[in-house]
């Protein structure tokens, strides 16, 4: 059901894509033992100046993830290692295999085999970056399976669920365990449930903010609603660099959009809002 909502192309797909990166990287920096909920995240993005820290990479990994077709270039691979402070020693072998474990049995299953394929690279690195690379490989195995435009961050955002740990006190299956080839296919499914319903969510939004955009008296405002389409969110500085419009103009055709009910306030505060269907 989730591959015939993707294969329709629906107008708010971006957001969709930005907000499951966003959730997955929330989960990342959970596995991580980080300091960083999607609200920090979020902020993250915006952050100028400075190096980026651990949740900083690990929302740029996501994010990447969506931006371009699925490939297994060994040069994107080797970025999506040493985001996480792995060193990948031979990146074009490492292509290679992963797309031999893809092609293998049923799409999920063939996901499955490449995370665990992942994770066995690096027997001496931390586990919970190994792991975070393993799920970030299979997302993007399952979208080059399923012939996705772009890849769509799924398994991560559900991979903590409670639901999936095994009876007793064991630690919940990691890629490589026993275990993992059924806790991947009760992650992707729990993924797969909850971003169709955000999925459906977002197209009742999106629906409503292109009905309303042709009645905006600002000249930029289509700018800004593809923006709105696009992204998990949106800072008025933002959309002011895409319109162009002055910052000013910006905040008032957000405080509008709000007021129409077609557009959200997502951070809470009076200053350095940032905005999304």
């Amino acid at each position: 059901m989730l591959d015939a909502a993707l294969r329709a192309n629906p107008p708010a797909a971006g957001a969709l894509r930005s907000r499951l990166a966003l959730q997955s990287a929330a989960a990342a920096a959970n596995i991580l033992r980080l300091n960083a909920d999607e609200a920090a995240l979020r902020d993250l993005r915006f952050a100028v100046g400075d190096e980026l820290g651990p949740a900083a990479k690990l929302l740029s990994l996501w994010r990447e993830l969506t931006g371009r077709p699925p490939s297994l270039d060994p040069g994107r691979l080797r970025a999506a290692a040493a985001a996480l402070d792995l060193a990948l020693a031979n990146p074009t072998t490492f292509a290679e295999s992963l797309r031999e474990h893809s092609r293998a049995g049923d799409p999920v299953s063939a996901a499955a085999n490449a995370a665990a394929f992942a994770v066995s690279l690096f027997p001496d690195a931390p586990a919970a970056e190994a792991e975070i690379l393993a799920l970030w490989a299979f997302d993007l195995a399952l979208a080059i399976r399923l012939r996705w435009p772009r890849p769509v961050p799924l398994i991560a955002t559900k991979i903590l669920d409670p639901t999936l740990r095994s009876p007793g006190p064991g630690r919940r299956p990691r890629p490589g365990d026993p275990a993992w080839p059924n806790a991947a296919a009760g992650a992707i499914a729990l993924a797969a449930a909850a971003a169709l319903d955000l999925a459906a969510h977002l197209s009742r939004r999106s629906e409503i903010l292109i009905a309303v955009a042709p009645k905006l008296r600002s000249k930029p405002a289509q700018r800004i609603v593809d923006l709105l389409l696009a992204q998990d969110c949106v800072s008025p500085a933002e959309a002011a660099r895409h319109a162009p419009m002055t910052g000013r103009a910006a905040r008032r055709l957000f405080g509008r959009l709000v007021a129409l009910g077609v557009a959200r306030e997502l951070s809470g505060r009076p200053s350095f809002r940032l905005y999304g269907l």
